[in-house]
């Protein structure tokens, strides 16, 4: 049976989009009723053999494994953190090690704080927040319970070209560090709430530092 020559683009046409298609596709999978399936969308829990494919315009950015996707789609981690705060330190190293990728909020400065208060009220950081779940200070066992529940891997499985978005902080009003005249900054560890360094002189024009009570 002989086509003709519009038939004969038509199909070719066709034949080109599927192809785009699948290329461009980052998820390959079989469906329930065994067909297999081409998406740029996560497949559904039911689907099989389930394969991501690295698309073509993604430029030097590593992908993600599909587990950790998932659990970052549906429970996203932040780490609010202060400064001179070695709980926040050893926080922040335990979800690298985990290789759970985090957003990091850095509280410093008074807007910093104020807006930390809905978060821990009482200052205690570190915190971590998953989805909706939150933990205040760090404790290893609480958050791998909570990590695991969100279904992140219990080791990391990231491309060792990974890296975190830079840390930023949690009020928009912050300015950079030094920019600031009379920024309030959180204590070091030990150092009780309201109280200046030994070697630090008293300023009448400078506030106390850490006014609200932040501690770790």
């Amino acid at each position: 049976m002989s086509t003709t020559p519009h038939l004969r683009t038509v199909l070719a046409s066709v034949a080109l989009l599927l192809i785009a298609g699948t290329a461009s596709a980052q998820y390959k999978y079989v469906g329930p009723d065994g067909r297999v399936t081409y998406s740029d969308l996560p497949p559904p829990p039911t689907a099989k053999a389930v394969e991501q494919k690295k698309l073509g315009n993604a430029g030097n950015a590593p992908t993600l494994p599909f587990e950790v996707q998932q659990a970052m789609t549906k429970y996203p981690v932040t780490l609010y953190t202060g400064d001179k705060c070695a709980p926040c330190d050893e926080a922040r190293s335990f979800l690298r090690t985990r290789g759970v990728p985090f957003t990091e909020k850095t509280v410093n400065s008074d807007d910093d704080i104020a807006s930390f208060k809905q978060q821990s009220p009482d200052g205690t950081a570190p915190v971590m927040t998953v989805g909706s779940r939150k933990s205040v200070g760090f404790s290893q066992a609480s958050w791998v319970n909570l990590l695991d529940s969100a279904g992140y891997p219990a080791a990391s499985t990231l491309p060792r070209d990974y890296q975190n978005v830079a840390a930023t902080p949690l009020s928009p009003n912050t300015r950079a560090a030094g920019q600031s005249v009379g920024q309030a900054t959180a204590p070091a560890a030990g150092r009780r709430p309201g109280t200046p360094a030994a070697d630090t002189p008293r300023n009448p024009a400078t506030p106390p530092a850490n006014p609200s009570g932040f501690r770790f």
